[in-house]
């Protein structure tokens, strides 16, 4: 079969969607310090360099209020948020998932938390009263917090928080789409009772010990909800071609067969080839085309409500502002031609955090993201991966696991 492109922006690149940004200079007061991988200049670079190219432009950017307990304790046990505010004071506190190598406490944790899981609530309030289209949390997507404990890097759930905000504001049925290299645990433990949510997770395959160590087809929800968590486990150093080809085998008929009216996009780039904490091997031109290809199927069955929130991602220079930065285009309509150059003045600053690599200075890792379409008698590892996610839930949803058409 012939490689086959991925769904590019046509008519959507001249529609001009209504798009909205979150954004609060007090989202990088979240650092864990030191060392820690989840450093938060990947956020301020990102939004340095979406300014440089312009593409902030087309959109209206909104400063979110902080989440207040009350809102936080829609998702989070109120003991833990007491004592994630406790601990804020305590550098030498440790419960709760808290005072972790993973999770150090920090004088901000509580304050920079709740402003960035605020600032996803806004963004789901504006999408759910039709105030924006699109919106976009790049400080979002921390999707590990459970709701009695830190996880991951992530104190609160936004994510949950979003999915929770969508439903009280009258949204019926919402999808949730995690590209994280991690599984996004949390969100599904949030909702795995839930049959108003669609989880579905792409994520490196938990057989190779990567963290949380959960994500396997088997874990399709409870009760009524039985068929509405989706996990494609997907072998390590799997690439563009790969991930573009699982996504394609799963995702689209699943969302059209469970017709949300709000696509929820957690956008993780941590996937990147780069990435120091994983073993997928994409490009930024692969997740640039993962996020036209959420976009398009927010505008096919959702009328183009999409809220799109960031995550992990640990090539804080190289491959965060780039990948985000196209987000943040595709997301307003008006994609970045991926040949673009990085204008020298954006360069020059990210220099200054020095990388042995240096600084990219195009918006492509030059590669051109096409894949092959998913066949049953696939023998690889991958698809494997695939065929064991489609028998598991197509026939849930009424489709045909053995037919490539659904």
């Amino acid at each position: 079969m012939e490689p086959a492109e991925t769904p590019r922006l046509t008519s959507s690149g001249d529609r001009g969607c209504a798009a909205a940004m979150v954004w609060d200079d007090a989202f990088l007061e979240y650092d864990l310090g030191g060392r820690h991988p989840m450093h938060p200049v990947r956020w301020e670079l990102t939004r340095l360099l979406a300014g440089e190219l312009g593409v902030l432009d087309d959109f209206t950017l909104i400063r979110p209020s902080t989440a207040t307990r009350d809102v936080l304790c829609q998702v989070h046990d109120p003991d833990y948020v007491t004592a994630v505010i406790e601990a804020s004071g305590d550098p030498t506190y440790v419960g709760y998932g808290l005072g972790s190598t993973d999770n150090p406490v920090f004088p901000a944790m509580h304050a920079s938390a709740s402003i960035i899981a605020g600032g996803s609530v806004a963004a789901a309030e504006l999408v759910a009263t039709g105030e924006a289209q699109h919106a976009v949390n790049i400080a979002g997507g921390l999707h590990h917090a459970m709701h009695d404990c830190a996880s991951g890097f992530c104190i609160y759930n936004d994510a949950a928080l979003a999915v929770t905000t969508l439903l009280n504001r009258g949204v019926g049925r919402v999808a949730y789409l995690d590209f994280d290299v991690h599984h996004g645990d949390g969100v599904q433990a949030a909702f795995y009772d839930d049959p108003r949510v669609l989880t579905i997770s792409l994520h490196e395959s938990p057989t190779s010990l990567l963290f949380p160590g959960t994500g396997y087809p088997n874990e399709i929800g409870v009760g009524d909800a039985a068929g509405t968590a989706v996990n494609v486990a997907l072998p390590a150093q799997t690439d563009d071609a790969g991930w573009l080809r699982a996504f394609h085998a799963v995702v689209p008929a699943l969302v059209r067969a469970f017709a949300p009216e709000v696509l929820v996009v957690q956008c993780g780039c941590d996937s990147h080839r780069e990435d120091p904490l994983a073993d997928l091997a994409l490009t930024v031109d692969g997740q640039r085309a993962s996020y036209l290809a959420a976009h398009e199927l927010a505008h096919e069955v959702c009328e183009g409500r999409m809220l799109a929130l960031g995550g992990g991602g640990y090539g804080l220079v190289r491959v965060v502002p780039r990948a985000w930065t196209h987000l943040l285009a595709v997301t307003a309509g008006r994609p970045v031609d991926p040949r673009r150059e990085i204008p020298p003045s954006w360069v020059s600053l990210a220099e200054r955090v020095g990388l042995p690599l240096g600084p990219p200075t195009v918006m492509t890792d030059g590669v051109n993201p096409t894949y092959q379409a998913w066949q049953p008698d696939g023998a690889g590892p991958l698809d494997r991966a695939i065929a064991a996610t489609r028998a598991t839930l197509f026939p849930l949803h009424g489709l045909d696991p053995d037919d490539p058409r659904d």
